[in-house]
């Protein structure tokens, strides 16, 4: 089996290195521009009738081969799959943003944890009713 990925995007934050990214979008303190690249930008119309959006990027700087880490706080390891860490088998990033504004295929959006020049493979809007518990 092959599965392959094409990015839609690119991330540009203020965050240039993995060790100045804020450990959850909830923590970012900068807004980011998510740059659609041009055969994707059809893809953006009625995107302003949401406000918030979950956004699908790559962990390009990750590592791919570990399936247990000690969390955030932790002392214990743990798998992957039970933490938010990044390193994992398939590093997919997933953060919950603000739009703010559209700008000629420019997202400009708050609350995005990743790194600048993160490619970005998907984006869905947040709906409360049936995203939340």
């Amino acid at each position: 089996m092959k599965i392959v990925l094409k990015p839609v995007g690119v991330v540009r934050s203020p965050y240039k290195d993995v060790s100045e990214a804020p450990s959850q979008g909830i923590y970012a303190k900068e807004e980011s521009v998510i740059h659609i690249f041009p055969e994707f930008q059809e893809a953006l119309d009625g995107i302003i009738r949401y406000k918030h959006f979950f956004i699908l990027y790559w962990l390009d700087r990750a590592e791919r081969n570990i399936l247990k880490v000690i969390p955030r706080g932790g002392v214990k390891k743990r798998g992957v799959f039970s933490t938010r860490a990044p390193s994992r088998p398939n590093p997919i990033g997933l953060c919950l943003v603000e739009l703010k504004k559209v700008d000629d295929g420019d997202l400009v959006v708050w609350g995005l944890d990743a790194v600048d020049g993160s490619y970005v493979i998907d984006i869905k809007p947040y709906f409360k009713d049936i995203d939340s518990p």
